[in-house]
């Protein structure tokens, strides 16, 4: 399995906490509104609006909420401006990290990521210091019990994914380009099949393979990150062995 979907699966194991604490509804809330407020209300003519809907209805965020958010977004409502901002830096063994965030206050929110970098090992980059080893993708996992490998490929390549893999350990994942995510997410859903997960995010070309105390504070760090209010995705070209992720993730 591929560094990126090992971290994925530690994210996603994650995230099950993050919406027991709320954490979770203020990052997808963020999401709504940045997206109505570049491409509008209209969720037919809005892509990235459609994917954040998607996301916010997947993990049961009231439709009050989501309705706020939106507009807000839209300049329909008084509301914070929040505008996108993307950090890369290196953290422990050479590891690429790359952290996108929604933020009010930039000046905040840098310090604040900056401070997480050199907490465990790491060094806020400049812009394009690590961007050349990532590629904006599609991902989309889902539980093995669902379906079969057969089945699912046929599916997400007919409907334009890149590619299928997992299985061993309860989980599929499908790359998809991103001007496919939206199809490729709706026809699985017209399926039958209920996602774990669906995002666009940056994935690494090739990974690093770390061990031992480099692995546990890079670990940390990317959860640091993750915690970050501000902060909507994380990616890292992190490849840690699965018994060693798993131990840490559970520490």
């Amino acid at each position: 399995m591929s560094g990126h979907s090992k971290w994925s699966t530690i994210k996603h194991k994650k995230a099950l906490k993050d919406s027991r604490r709320g954490k979770l509804f203020t990052k997808l809330i963020k999401d709504l509104t940045i997206a109505a407020r570049l491409g509008g209300s209209d969720l037919s003519a809005n892509p990235r609006l459609r994917t954040a809907l998607a996301a916010a209805k997947g993990s049961s965020m009231p439709n009050d909420t989501i309705d706020r958010a939106i507009k807000k977004g839209a300049g329909e409502l008084e509301g914070v401006s929040y505008e996108e901002v993307v950090y890369e830096g290196h953290g422990p063994g050479g590891v690429a990290i790359m952290v996108q965030a929604l933020t009010d206050n930039k000046n905040r929110t840098v310090s604040e990521v900056r401070l997480a970098f050199g907490k465990y090992g790491g060094s806020l980059g400049t812009p394009n210091s690590v961007a050349w080893m990532f590629t904006k993708k599609g991902i989309i996992t889902l539980e093995t019990a669902q379906t079969d490998e057969d089945r699912l490929m046929e599916l997400a390549l007919e409907a334009g994914a890149e590619d299928v893999s997992g299985g061993e350990e309860g989980t599929f994942e499908v790359v998809v380009p991103p001007e496919d995510f939206d199809t490729v997410r709706e026809t699985l859903e017209k399926a039958g099949l209920t996602l774990s997960s669906a995002e666009v995010t940056m994935v690494p070309q090739n990974t690093v393979t770390l061990t031992g105390k480099e692995a546990e504070q890079t670990l940390k760090l990317l959860d640091m990150l993750e915690e970050h209010d501000d902060v909507q995705t994380v990616s890292a070209n992190l490849d840690i062995a699965q018994e060693e992720a798993e131990r840490l993730s559970a520490a």
